[in-house]
């Protein structure tokens, strides 16, 4: 296990707070900032291991994370894994002795655009294979927010996709600058989603064009409601009309897997 910290250019004193960590950690220090993607991209350019977990600055593991993936790793070997966050706000909350988990639940799915679960998407809760991260070419760079989603899609045909559905193993920390908050900066993010797919950039094809807009489907439909709470209803309408197919799509999807089942859960041992 290694851990790469990289610094993109801040100014709260990180860098003199890393180098009290000395070796054990790799501290990398960027001299300009380049945004949450090309950061990410460097670190993990710099990673030897087979796998890379990703963590942002806002958020921390649970004591079990890393166990968590490393025993879905020996089991499953997959290209991808889905983990699951819980909220939290103001101090970091203690961990009750009675929550450490014995046992892990997962869903193990042919690649991730069979996903048929709700997954909160985060950087910090993307586990990758760093061969599949270098075929994809990693994080998209000048795409935010909702890079995590694009990256996902992208690697939506790489292979075997794990979904952890229990423990939580992130704690994300709810503050007003989380990137959630910004609506309209979101729903920018979800039109380029789309014009991205117009385009043909995500994997799949056609055969597998369904499954693709089921899930961006659910996106649109989630912004469309924020863009209606928050009052910006032309821009709801926009959004609306553009992911109209994909709403639909999702509909169809959630049809068939009322009618049919969802793929059957199964528990490891931990």
């Amino acid at each position: 296990m290694e851990i790469i910290a990289v610094d993109d250019a801040s100014t709260d004193g990180s860098p003199e707070i890393l180098r009290q960590y000395g070796d054990s950690i790799r501290a990398v220090c960027l001299e300009t900032n380049q945004g949450a993607c090309a950061a990410r991209n460097h670190g993990a350019s710099l990673a030897v291991g087979e796998y890379l977990v990703f963590l942002d600055g806002d958020d921390v593991f649970l004591p079990w994370a890393l166990d968590v993936y490393e025993r879905v790793v020996q089991e499953k070997r997959p290209a991808f894994m889905l983990a699951s966050m819980r909220w939290f706000e103001g101090e970091l909350p203690a961990v009750p002795a009675e929550e450490v988990p014995h046992e892990i639940t997962v869903v193990d799915y042919e690649d991730y655009l069979r996903r048929d679960r709700g997954f909160g998407h985060s950087a910090s809760c993307m586990v990758i294979a760093r061969q599949t991260f270098e075929d994809v070419r990693g994080w998209p760079v000048g795409f935010f927010p909702l890079e995590d989603f694009e990256l996902a899609l992208r690697l939506g045909v790489s292979g075997r996709t794990i979904q952890i559905l229990a423990p939580p193993t992130t704690l994300h920390r709810s503050h007003a600058n989380n990137t959630v908050r910004n609506v309209a900066g979101c729903i920018i993010g979800v039109n380029n989603l789309l014009r991205k797919e117009r385009l043909g950039y995500h994997p799949g094809g056609a055969r597998r064009g369904l499954e693709r807009y089921a899930l961006m489907g659910g996106v649109v439909f989630h912004w469309t409601r924020r863009a209606l709470k928050s009052g910006l209803y032309w821009r709801a309408v926009k959004l609306l009309a553009l992911g109209a197919p994909m709403i639909l799509a999702a509909f169809v999807r959630w049809l068939e897997i009322t009618l049919g089942g969802r793929e059957p859960c199964e528990v490891l041992k931990l």
